[in-house]
């Protein structure tokens, strides 16, 4: 269920802000897609298990796209099929074109994903075709998803910077975006792929959306390039934005998008949200044993904020308990 956007919460100079807000958890597809070494698929299934226990209700899990392209990613069907149907959790997945499509419909999936860019080097470079080729595919797959009964979201790259191009109009973002919605997306996601964004951009690009679309029907998508992300999403969070997407451990970047970091963390998010009593309905410390797996089988410290200082100090307190048993021996 999407957060009721009309029930507000006063926090002082910030103004009025959601009582609740969806985080949408990216990190088994997006996270996983960037890294070098493919993780078996129980392993995956295992980090599922644990967002799903921390009570993440909308989880990105693969993607549909060829196997030769993302060949981290090629366990899509054995994945779902692991992971199973969870009552109040939605599952979905990047959904690239019809023979993707038909792909997910036999894995039995919920929700597709739609992609593209607001720049043509991004777009050419991503997925070799031009913004016109690439909303024309995503119209088809939309209408063919919508016809079995599966709902649409869709992601807008490069909105805040291209790392070929530069800046993106803001003109070309809001007339992309209009023609998606139009599509029948019931939602649509604005990506900040390089991480350059700053709070006053992100003011001024929500601000030309809301004049056509409906706050509802947005959501942003933030990398922590240059640490930025929570700045930038607590701007979206003061003009009505309900729905965040973050990945654990701010596992991420863009295959197609040299120096992305990764993603708006999600335990930070959450660690944010709730202390500003913004509900999400997540629960912090299981995340932050998700955050540990996640950890565990990428095989490196992750980038996500909370979860390091949260594993700090648990050894702090670890090391506290060991030495007080050596003292008392």
């Amino acid at each position: 269920m999407n957060p009721n956007s009309n029930s507000r919460v006063t926090t002082g100079w910030l103004g009025q802000l959601p009582k609740r807000v969806d985080v949408y958890e990216v990190g088994p597809r997006d996270g996983l897609q960037n890294e070098l070494r493919t993780l078996p698929t129980r392993d995956k299934a295992r980090l599922i298990d644990a967002l799903v226990a921390a009570g993440e209700k909308r989880i990105e899990v693969t993607s549909f796209v060829s196997p030769k392209w993302i060949p981290q990613l090629a366990d899509a069907e054995e994945l779902l099929r692991l992971v199973g149907r969870r009552e109040g959790v939605v599952f979905s997945a990047l959904v690239p074109n019809l023979k993707g499509l038909q792909r997910a419909k036999d894995a039995r999936l919920e929700e597709a994903a739609v992609f593209i860019s607001a720049s043509e080097a991004h777009s050419k470079k991503n997925i070799n075709k031009s913004i016109a080729e690439a909303l024309a595919g995503a119209r088809e797959v939309t209408v063919e998803a919508l016809k079995g009964g599966l709902r649409v979201r869709g992601y807008l790259s490069t909105v805040w910077g291209c790392p070929y191009e530069g800046d993106v109009p803001v003109e070309r973002v809001v007339d992309i975006c209009r023609q998606l919605v139009d599509a029948g997306l019931y939602q649509l996601s604005l990506g900040d792929t390089i991480g350059v964004g700053t709070p006053r951009q992100t003011e001024r690009i929500l601000e030309a959306l809301l004049k056509y679309i409906p706050v509802e029907k947005l959501a942003l998508h933030m990398h922590d390039t240059r640490g930025t992300a929570l700045a930038n999403a607590l701007v979206g969070l003061s003009a009505g934005v309900t729905t965040f997407d973050a990945s654990i451990g701010g596992l991420g970047g863009c295959p197609y998008a040299p120096g992305a970091a990764g993603n708006l963390a999600t335990e930070d998010a959450v660690f944010m949200l709730h202390g500003m009593g913004v509900e999400t309905g997540i629960n912090l410390e299981k995340l932050v044993e998700a955050g540990e797996i996640a950890q565990e089988l990428i095989g490196r410290k992750l980038a996500g904020k909370y979860l390091q200082a949260a594993l700090g100090e648990r050894e702090k307190k670890a090391s506290r308990r060991m030495q007080q048993q050596s003292a008392q021996s």
